[in-house]
């Protein structure tokens, strides 16, 4: 008999440590979309985890730093990532780029790139500009895509974001929100998807 399929899991977090960012609030809409879309979510705060500035002369003196090996750790326990992307000078932030970057090094004996191989990711963002935030996903949607994370093409870019929100931190905006809900189910079903593939190889 075959086994019932497994929720995807889903890690959800935002480019942004600040207090106020828009980005923190949309996703966390973004962690109760994925879950009435059906995923198992962890929403994680990245001003929780304070990460070095990647420095090559560092990792090899001192290895991977404790915090990106507990990031590194949530990377490897999910099957796809939900990320809300500010946008710096029309691209990503040090943030995210820095966390990129410390959670793809390799233990030894790991293969390269372990924690995006395979991976499933959807791309969100907020923007006090006109745009919100759209430019910065171009670079986002490189970056993924050239280490081996599979981008779906639904997107969120909420502009005014400092009007978008209600005081209970959900969007206002009815379109908003169900923009929101497809690129959820769209990474849901996605990396449903993804996950039962290898179960119908053995199957078969």
């Amino acid at each position: 008999m075959t086994a019932a399929p497994r929720r995807p899991r889903v890690l959800v977090f935002a480019g942004s440590a600040r207090g106020g960012s828009a980005n923190r609030r949309l996703a966390s809409c973004a962690a109760r979309a994925l879950g009435r879309a059906g995923a198992e979510t962890t929403l994680v705060e990245l001003r929780d985890h304070s990460l070095p500035l990647y420095d090559g002369d560092l990792e090899a003196e001192m290895g991977i730093p404790g915090e990106a090996l507990a990031l590194k750790a949530l990377f490897l326990g999910h099957d796809a990532l939900l990320i809300a992307s500010p946008e710096y000078n029309s691209s990503v932030t040090p943030l995210l780029k820095n966390l990129l970057d410390w959670v793809s090094r390799s233990a030894p004996g790991e293969p390269s790139l372990a924690c995006y191989r395979g991976k499933c990711a959807a791309l969100v963002a907020a923007s006090p500009g006109a745009l919100g935030g759209l430019r910065g996903l171009v670079h986002l949607r490189s970056i993924l895509g050239n280490i081996g994370v599979l981008v779906i093409p639904e997107q969120l870019a909420v502009g005014r974001a400092q009007e978008a929100f209600d005081p209970s931190g959900d969007l206002r905006d009815e379109k908003h929100r169900a923009s929101l809900a497809a690129v959820a189910r769209s990474l849901v079903r996605v990396t449903a998807a993804m996950i039962a593939a290898p179960q119908e190889k053995q199957d078969a």
